[in-house]
């Protein structure tokens, strides 16, 4: 039995993994999908959250489960997945990047996000000065995240998405090869996605190489649009030595 720790990407939730979940379960296997302090379900005010206290709020919930974890990070957030790996080193069995941003040491999201310059997202975010945030524009939604997907998602995405802090995409990632390099890492790339488009996926994990990268011809959401094939590599990384 493994134990999976799945954190969803931008103004998104735990929501993400709900086609997921059970299909892991199932198995046999742990899951934790959590929301990120201010996302989702959580009552965290958003201008109170910031990069730091959410890799602490990340790493009491490694101490808490008994034996490894395999962390799976999604889209912006695969930064959680890096910097909690650093101070965990012990306790992760393996880190996975989902269309993930794969940022090296003191490098941030942002510098990035930046050179995807053809990701269909720019221009529908909107920056909210007095809580420190952003959203994303409900008129992108279908195109820029779940064009593979059934209707239904992005019906939901509009009553589910919220605001994401501003802050964390600048923190500058301080990694060391002694905690977060001793992990083992992987990569799934999304060949279709139009949010984190291959460009800059490639790029990352090319200048921070993986064990091994894994292709999906999806959009940004094959939690969403193909979830058996997403857990089939799960498990395949899973049981790798």
């Amino acid at each position: 039995m493994k134990t999976f720790i799945l954190i969803h990407g931008s103004w998104h939730s735990a929501w993400n993994w709900h086609k997921v979940t059970p299909i892991l379960e199932n198995q046999g296997h742990k899951v934790y999908a959590i929301d990120l302090p201010g996302m989702g379900r959580d009552k965290t005010p958003i201008e109170n959250v910031a990069f730091k206290s959410t890799v602490e709020e990340l790493c009491k919930l490694i101490d808490s489960i008994q034996g490894k974890v395999i962390l799976v990070g999604h889209s912006k957030n695969g930064i959680m997945i890096s910097q909690v790996a650093e101070y965990r080193p012990e306790k992760i069995e393996k880190l996975i990047y989902l269309a993930a941003y794969l940022i090296p040491n003191k490098k941030n999201q942002k510098e990035y996000s930046d050179q995807d310059t053809k990701g269909w997202l720019k221009g529908y975010v909107d920056i909210h000065e007095k809580s420190k945030s952003h959203t994303l524009q409900a008129e992108i939604f279908k195109e820029g995240l779940y064009h593979d997907c059934d209707e239904d998602i992005t019906e939901m995405a509009k009553v589910i998405l919220s605001h994401e802090p501003i802050e964390s995409g600048n923190a500058k990632l301080k990694l060391t090869e002694e905690n977060y390099g001793s992990v083992p890492r992987f990569y799934i790339e999304c060949t279709d996605d139009r949010a984190v488009t291959p460009f800059i996926q490639e790029k990352m994990y090319n200048e921070t190489p993986c064990l091994k990268v894994y292709k999906m011809n999806t959009s940004h959401s094959p939690f969403f649009s193909k979830p058996k094939e997403l857990c089939d590599i799960l498990l395949e990384i899973s049981l790798k030595k």
